[in-house]
């Protein structure tokens, strides 16, 4: 496809995404994960997401085609580990068991599907009908760069918030978080009216 910039496009895609990803109500689910886990790349995660964004955005059809899954099967799916990740945020137990010999969280559950989850990815499939290509790339970019701030300064958000912050964030993100599960789950099972 031609190189066809439109800052409208840009904004637009760019205002989405950011409401999809929703990386400022992340901060308490990567504060919790860095909390247990004591570390969280910024890079890394923010590297994978954005190369699992950008090869949905040009190949996610075909590899559902392949695997003979369809959008919805993928996002209830998406909202299933949303949901199971918002309740170990509210109760306080890890439903998640890292394997003992690796700890790292840069890619599961952060980049996906925390950052590049079953909305953002299924919400790419969509704008691919109507926008440019290159737009969505540099909307794509631009978001990536506002993450991969918000990973680096999440332990000086630790900090700030101290143990008693945290796990209020904590609850409440995750009340939060189980509620866009099920609205997910609802808007692809056609209960949602």
């Amino acid at each position: 496809m031609p190189f066809n910039f439109s800052f409208d496009q840009v904004l637009t895609i760019s205002v989405t995404l950011f409401a999809v990803i929703d990386i400022l109500g992340s901060i308490p689910i990567i504060l919790n994960l860095y909390q247990r886990y004591g570390v969280v790349k910024a890079h890394k995660t923010t590297l994978f997401a954005g190369l699992l964004m950008i090869l949905f955005l040009y190949f996610g059809r075909i590899l559902l085609r392949l695997l003979g899954l369809d959008l919805h099967s993928f996002a209830i799916a998406g909202s299933i580990v949303i949901f199971l990740i918002g309740l170990e945020m509210i109760l306080g137990h890890n439903i998640f068991k890292p394997d003992q010999t690796y700890s790292d969280v840069s890619i599961v559950p952060l980049a996906f599907p925390l950052i590049s989850g079953a909305g953002v990815l299924t919400t790419l499939l969509s704008m691919k009908a109507e926008y440019a290509d290159t737009n969505i790339l540099i909307g794509i970019l631009v978001n990536l760069v506002l993450v991969y701030v918000v990973l680096r300064l999440i332990p000086y958000l630790g900090r700030k918030l101290g143990d008693g912050g945290i796990a209020v964030l904590r609850r409440i993100f995750g009340i939060i978080l189980i509620a866009i599960a099920v609205k997910i789950f609802k808007a692809n099972t056609g209960l949602l009216h």
